[in-house]
Protein backbone atom coordinates (compact mmCIF):
# COMPACT_ATOMS: atom_id res chain seq x y z
CA UNK A 1 0.00 0.00 0.00
CA UNK A 2 1.03 3.62 -0.45
CA UNK A 3 3.24 4.89 2.34
CA UNK A 4 3.00 8.63 1.77
CA UNK A 5 0.13 10.61 0.23
CA UNK A 6 -0.85 14.25 -0.14
CA UNK A 7 -4.47 15.32 0.29
CA UNK A 8 -5.62 18.67 -1.15
CA UNK A 9 -9.12 19.62 0.04
CA UNK A 10 -10.29 23.10 1.01
CA UNK A 11 -12.84 21.98 3.61
CA UNK A 12 -11.05 20.94 6.78
CA UNK A 13 -13.84 18.68 8.03
CA UNK A 14 -13.85 16.68 4.79
CA UNK A 15 -10.07 16.54 4.67
CA UNK A 16 -9.77 15.23 8.23
CA UNK A 17 -12.52 12.68 7.59
CA UNK A 18 -10.75 11.37 4.51
CA UNK A 19 -7.41 11.16 6.28
CA UNK A 20 -8.91 9.30 9.22
CA UNK A 21 -10.73 6.70 7.15
CA UNK A 22 -7.70 6.15 4.91
CA UNK A 23 -5.53 5.50 7.92
CA UNK A 24 -8.08 3.18 9.54
CA UNK A 25 -9.04 1.15 6.49
CA UNK A 26 -5.94 1.28 4.31
CA UNK A 27 -3.19 1.50 6.90
CA UNK A 28 -1.60 4.57 5.33
CA UNK A 29 0.42 6.25 8.06
CA UNK A 30 1.72 9.43 6.45
CA UNK A 31 -1.08 11.59 5.10
CA UNK A 32 -0.33 15.28 4.75
CA UNK A 33 -3.23 17.68 4.24
CA UNK A 34 -3.49 21.07 2.53
CA UNK A 35 -6.45 23.39 2.14
CA UNK A 36 -4.78 25.44 -0.60
CA UNK A 37 -3.32 24.33 -3.93
CA UNK A 38 -0.23 26.49 -3.53
CA UNK A 39 0.45 25.00 -0.13
CA UNK A 40 -0.01 21.47 -1.48
CA UNK A 41 2.39 22.23 -4.33
CA UNK A 42 5.07 23.54 -1.95
CA UNK A 43 4.75 20.42 0.21
CA UNK A 44 5.03 18.21 -2.86
CA UNK A 45 8.07 20.07 -4.18
CA UNK A 46 9.85 19.99 -0.83
CA UNK A 47 9.22 16.28 -0.36
CA UNK A 48 10.61 15.59 -3.83
CA UNK A 49 13.72 17.69 -3.20
CA UNK A 50 14.25 15.90 0.12
CA UNK A 51 14.21 12.56 -1.68
CA UNK A 52 10.99 11.50 0.06
CA UNK A 53 8.35 12.14 -2.61
CA UNK A 54 4.62 11.66 -2.24
CA UNK A 55 3.40 8.56 -4.03
CA UNK A 56 -0.21 9.68 -4.42
CA UNK A 57 -2.07 12.98 -4.70
CA UNK A 58 -5.77 13.10 -3.85
CA UNK A 59 -7.26 16.42 -4.83
CA UNK A 60 -10.58 18.19 -5.19
CA UNK A 61 -11.30 19.93 -8.48
CA UNK A 62 -12.54 23.30 -7.25
CA UNK A 63 -11.27 25.39 -4.34
CA UNK A 64 -13.13 28.32 -2.81
CA UNK A 65 -11.76 31.84 -3.15
CA UNK A 66 -9.86 33.11 -0.15
CA UNK A 67 -8.12 36.26 1.08
CA UNK A 68 -4.77 34.72 0.22
CA UNK A 69 -2.94 35.53 -3.01
CA UNK A 70 -2.95 32.36 -5.08
CA UNK A 71 -1.07 31.16 -8.13
CA UNK A 72 -2.72 27.73 -8.31
CA UNK A 73 -6.48 27.98 -7.95
CA UNK A 74 -7.83 24.59 -8.99
CA UNK A 75 -7.16 20.88 -8.76
CA UNK A 76 -6.31 20.79 -12.47
CA UNK A 77 -3.63 23.46 -12.03
CA UNK A 78 -2.23 21.58 -9.05
CA UNK A 79 -2.11 18.32 -11.01
CA UNK A 80 -0.25 19.96 -13.90
CA UNK A 81 2.26 21.54 -11.50
CA UNK A 82 2.83 18.25 -9.67
CA UNK A 83 3.26 16.35 -12.96
CA UNK A 84 5.99 18.78 -13.98
CA UNK A 85 7.94 17.77 -10.88
CA UNK A 86 7.22 14.04 -10.94
CA UNK A 87 5.39 12.88 -14.04
CA UNK A 88 4.51 9.40 -12.77
CA UNK A 89 2.75 10.63 -9.62
CA UNK A 90 -0.50 8.76 -9.08
CA UNK A 91 -3.54 11.07 -9.08
CA UNK A 92 -7.04 10.62 -7.68
CA UNK A 93 -9.57 13.39 -8.24
CA UNK A 94 -12.34 13.59 -5.62
CA UNK A 95 -15.03 16.02 -6.76
CA UNK A 96 -18.70 16.89 -7.20
CA UNK A 97 -18.18 17.18 -10.98
CA UNK A 98 -20.51 14.82 -12.85
CA UNK A 99 -20.34 15.91 -16.51
CA UNK A 100 -19.23 12.88 -18.56
CA UNK A 101 -17.18 14.80 -21.13
CA UNK A 102 -15.34 16.77 -18.46
CA UNK A 103 -14.47 13.63 -16.51
CA UNK A 104 -13.24 11.88 -19.66
CA UNK A 105 -11.02 14.86 -20.38
CA UNK A 106 -9.35 14.58 -16.96
CA UNK A 107 -8.21 11.05 -17.81
CA UNK A 108 -7.22 11.92 -21.38
CA UNK A 109 -5.62 15.32 -20.86
CA UNK A 110 -4.14 15.09 -17.37
CA UNK A 111 -3.57 11.33 -17.04
CA UNK A 112 -5.35 11.02 -13.70
CA UNK A 113 -5.66 7.48 -12.37
CA UNK A 114 -9.06 7.72 -10.71
CA UNK A 115 -12.09 9.94 -10.41
CA UNK A 116 -14.39 9.59 -7.41
CA UNK A 117 -17.64 11.47 -7.07
CA UNK A 118 -18.39 13.16 -3.74
CA UNK A 119 -21.69 11.38 -3.39
CA UNK A 120 -23.41 9.12 -0.90
CA UNK A 121 -20.83 6.36 -1.37
CA UNK A 122 -17.93 8.72 -1.94
CA UNK A 123 -15.70 7.68 0.96
CA UNK A 124 -16.15 3.95 0.32
CA UNK A 125 -15.40 4.49 -3.36
CA UNK A 126 -12.37 6.59 -2.45
CA UNK A 127 -10.96 3.73 -0.36
CA UNK A 128 -11.54 1.34 -3.25
CA UNK A 129 -9.94 3.76 -5.71
CA UNK A 130 -6.77 4.00 -3.60
CA UNK A 131 -6.44 0.21 -3.65
CA UNK A 132 -7.06 0.02 -7.40
CA UNK A 133 -4.58 2.79 -8.19
CA UNK A 134 -1.96 1.18 -5.96
CA UNK A 135 -2.35 -1.96 -8.09
CA UNK A 136 -1.83 0.12 -11.26
CA UNK A 137 -5.50 0.07 -12.22
CA UNK A 138 -7.72 3.03 -13.04
CA UNK A 139 -10.96 3.72 -11.21
CA UNK A 140 -14.16 5.63 -11.85
CA UNK A 141 -17.22 5.83 -9.60
CA UNK A 142 -19.75 3.24 -10.90
CA UNK A 143 -22.57 5.76 -11.36
CA UNK A 144 -20.31 7.99 -13.42
CA UNK A 145 -19.01 5.07 -15.45
CA UNK A 146 -22.59 4.14 -16.35
CA UNK A 147 -23.36 7.72 -17.37
CA UNK A 148 -20.24 7.99 -19.51
CA UNK A 149 -21.00 4.69 -21.25
CA UNK A 150 -24.46 5.99 -22.17
CA UNK A 151 -22.97 9.16 -23.61
CA UNK A 152 -20.42 7.18 -25.63
CA UNK A 153 -23.18 6.19 -28.06
CA UNK A 154 -22.76 9.56 -29.77
CA UNK A 155 -19.48 11.44 -29.95
CA UNK A 156 -19.13 15.01 -31.15
CA UNK A 157 -16.71 15.47 -34.04
CA UNK A 158 -14.35 18.46 -34.27
CA UNK A 159 -16.64 19.79 -37.01
CA UNK A 160 -19.63 19.63 -34.65
CA UNK A 161 -17.82 21.47 -31.87
CA UNK A 162 -16.75 24.22 -34.27
CA UNK A 163 -20.28 24.47 -35.64
CA UNK A 164 -21.85 24.74 -32.18
CA UNK A 165 -19.27 27.28 -30.98
CA UNK A 166 -20.08 29.61 -33.87
CA UNK A 167 -23.79 29.08 -33.33
CA UNK A 168 -23.32 29.95 -29.66
CA UNK A 169 -21.66 33.22 -30.74
CA UNK A 170 -24.89 34.20 -32.50
CA UNK A 171 -23.92 33.45 -36.08
CA UNK A 172 -26.65 32.27 -38.45
CA UNK A 173 -26.32 29.07 -40.43
CA UNK A 174 -25.67 31.14 -43.55
CA UNK A 175 -22.89 33.11 -41.80
CA UNK A 176 -21.33 29.91 -40.51
CA UNK A 177 -21.40 28.51 -44.04
CA UNK A 178 -19.57 31.55 -45.38
CA UNK A 179 -16.94 31.25 -42.64
CA UNK A 180 -16.47 27.52 -43.25
CA UNK A 181 -16.08 28.11 -46.98
CA UNK A 182 -13.39 30.75 -46.39
CA UNK A 183 -11.56 28.42 -44.01
CA UNK A 184 -12.00 25.48 -46.41
CA UNK A 185 -13.97 23.54 -43.82
CA UNK A 186 -16.26 20.97 -45.37
CA UNK A 187 -19.19 20.68 -45.63
CA UNK A 188 -19.92 24.40 -45.82
CA UNK A 189 -23.27 24.60 -47.59
CA UNK A 190 -26.24 25.92 -45.61
CA UNK A 191 -28.23 22.76 -46.31
CA UNK A 192 -25.39 20.53 -44.98
CA UNK A 193 -25.05 22.64 -41.85
CA UNK A 194 -28.81 22.48 -41.27
CA UNK A 195 -28.80 18.68 -41.67
CA UNK A 196 -25.95 18.31 -39.18
CA UNK A 197 -27.66 20.54 -36.64
CA UNK A 198 -30.85 18.50 -37.00
CA UNK A 199 -28.86 15.31 -36.42
CA UNK A 200 -27.28 16.82 -33.30
CA UNK A 201 -30.65 17.96 -31.97
CA UNK A 202 -32.08 14.48 -32.56
CA UNK A 203 -29.20 12.68 -30.81
CA UNK A 204 -29.19 15.03 -27.83
CA UNK A 205 -33.00 15.22 -27.76
CA UNK A 206 -32.79 19.00 -27.90
CA UNK A 207 -35.91 21.04 -28.68
CA UNK A 208 -34.08 23.71 -30.64
CA UNK A 209 -30.62 25.15 -31.31
CA UNK A 210 -30.55 27.14 -28.07
CA UNK A 211 -31.46 24.02 -26.08
CA UNK A 212 -28.77 22.06 -27.96
CA UNK A 213 -26.07 24.59 -27.09
CA UNK A 214 -27.19 24.63 -23.45
CA UNK A 215 -27.11 20.82 -23.22
CA UNK A 216 -23.68 20.45 -24.78
CA UNK A 217 -22.30 23.14 -22.47
CA UNK A 218 -23.76 21.37 -19.45
CA UNK A 219 -22.12 18.14 -20.58
CA UNK A 220 -18.80 19.94 -20.84
CA UNK A 221 -18.59 19.44 -24.60
CA UNK A 222 -18.25 23.17 -25.35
Amino acid sequence: MFRKILLAEDLGSISHGIAQILEERSGIKEIQQSQYCDEAYLKFRKAFKDGKPFELLITDLSFKDSHRDRELTSGVELIKAVKEIKEDTKIIMYSMEDRPAKIKSFFADYQINAFVNKGRNGLNELIQSVREVFNDNSYLSPALASSINKNNSFELKDYDVLLLKHLAKGLTQEEIGVYFKKQRISPSSTSSIEKRLNALKFNFKAKNAVHLISMTKDLGLL
